[in-house]
Protein backbone atom coordinates (compact mmCIF):
# COMPACT_ATOMS: atom_id res chain seq x y z
CA UNK A 1 0.00 0.00 0.00
CA UNK A 2 0.81 3.78 -0.74
CA UNK A 3 1.94 5.42 2.32
CA UNK A 4 1.54 9.39 1.65
CA UNK A 5 3.81 9.80 4.83
CA UNK A 6 6.82 8.97 3.70
CA UNK A 7 8.68 11.68 1.40
CA UNK A 8 7.99 11.42 -2.29
CA UNK A 9 10.31 13.92 -4.31
CA UNK A 10 7.69 16.29 -4.39
CA UNK A 11 8.19 17.91 -0.90
CA UNK A 12 6.21 20.95 -1.97
CA UNK A 13 3.33 18.32 -1.79
CA UNK A 14 4.27 17.11 1.28
CA UNK A 15 3.99 20.21 3.75
CA UNK A 16 1.90 22.50 2.16
CA UNK A 17 0.44 26.07 2.97
CA UNK A 18 -1.16 26.44 6.43
CA UNK A 19 -4.23 26.22 4.64
CA UNK A 20 -3.73 23.16 2.68
CA UNK A 21 -3.88 19.76 3.82
CA UNK A 22 -0.61 17.76 3.83
CA UNK A 23 -0.36 14.14 3.00
CA UNK A 24 0.32 13.62 7.07
CA UNK A 25 -3.31 15.11 7.85
CA UNK A 26 -4.89 12.99 4.56
CA UNK A 27 -4.01 9.66 6.23
CA UNK A 28 -5.28 11.00 9.51
CA UNK A 29 -9.15 11.82 8.13
CA UNK A 30 -9.45 9.21 5.11
CA UNK A 31 -12.03 7.60 6.75
CA UNK A 32 -14.16 10.08 7.83
CA UNK A 33 -13.64 11.17 4.37
CA UNK A 34 -14.22 8.39 2.45
CA UNK A 35 -17.44 7.92 5.26
CA UNK A 36 -18.89 11.20 4.39
CA UNK A 37 -18.34 12.55 7.67
CA UNK A 38 -15.55 14.90 7.25
CA UNK A 39 -16.33 18.97 8.11
CA UNK A 40 -16.96 20.64 4.84
CA UNK A 41 -14.05 22.76 4.99
CA UNK A 42 -12.07 19.84 5.70
CA UNK A 43 -13.04 17.93 2.51
CA UNK A 44 -12.59 20.65 0.43
CA UNK A 45 -8.87 21.05 1.66
CA UNK A 46 -8.67 17.23 1.21
CA UNK A 47 -9.62 17.06 -2.29
CA UNK A 48 -7.98 19.85 -3.25
CA UNK A 49 -4.78 17.78 -2.04
CA UNK A 50 -6.11 15.06 -4.01
CA UNK A 51 -6.07 17.38 -7.07
CA UNK A 52 -2.15 18.17 -6.65
CA UNK A 53 -1.01 14.96 -4.87
CA UNK A 54 -1.07 11.43 -6.84
CA UNK A 55 0.67 9.48 -3.74
CA UNK A 56 -2.26 10.59 -1.83
CA UNK A 57 -4.68 9.52 -5.31
CA UNK A 58 -3.43 5.95 -4.96
CA UNK A 59 -3.92 5.68 -1.35
CA UNK A 60 -7.52 7.06 -1.11
CA UNK A 61 -8.11 4.63 -3.90
CA UNK A 62 -6.76 1.84 -2.25
CA UNK A 63 -8.63 2.39 0.63
CA UNK A 64 -11.67 2.26 -1.81
CA UNK A 65 -10.66 -0.93 -2.97
CA UNK A 66 -10.39 -2.56 0.37
CA UNK A 67 -13.65 -1.41 1.46
CA UNK A 68 -14.99 -2.67 -1.81
CA UNK A 69 -13.53 -6.13 -1.04
CA UNK A 70 -14.16 -6.41 2.47
CA UNK A 71 -17.79 -4.83 3.04
CA UNK A 72 -19.45 -8.55 1.35
CA UNK A 73 -18.07 -9.38 4.59
CA UNK A 74 -20.64 -10.67 7.62
CA UNK A 75 -19.92 -11.94 10.71
CA UNK A 76 -21.41 -15.24 9.77
CA UNK A 77 -19.09 -15.73 6.79
CA UNK A 78 -16.33 -15.71 9.07
CA UNK A 79 -15.17 -19.10 10.61
CA UNK A 80 -15.61 -19.17 14.22
CA UNK A 81 -12.28 -19.77 14.59
CA UNK A 82 -10.64 -17.33 12.14
CA UNK A 83 -12.74 -14.75 13.93
CA UNK A 84 -11.40 -15.55 17.33
CA UNK A 85 -8.17 -15.41 15.80
CA UNK A 86 -9.00 -12.00 14.53
CA UNK A 87 -9.98 -10.52 17.91
CA UNK A 88 -7.09 -11.63 19.67
CA UNK A 89 -4.83 -10.50 17.39
CA UNK A 90 -5.93 -6.71 18.30
CA UNK A 91 -7.25 -7.23 21.76
CA UNK A 92 -5.50 -4.43 23.54
CA UNK A 93 -3.75 -2.59 20.60
CA UNK A 94 -4.39 0.37 22.03
CA UNK A 95 -2.36 -0.18 25.45
CA UNK A 96 0.79 -1.81 23.30
CA UNK A 97 3.93 0.04 22.71
CA UNK A 98 4.38 0.80 18.88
Amino acid sequence: MVDPREPHGETELYVTQSDEMACNELVDVVTEYLEGSLRADDRRRLEAHLDECTYCVQYVDQFRVTIAATGALTVESIAPERRAAVLDAFRGWRDRDV
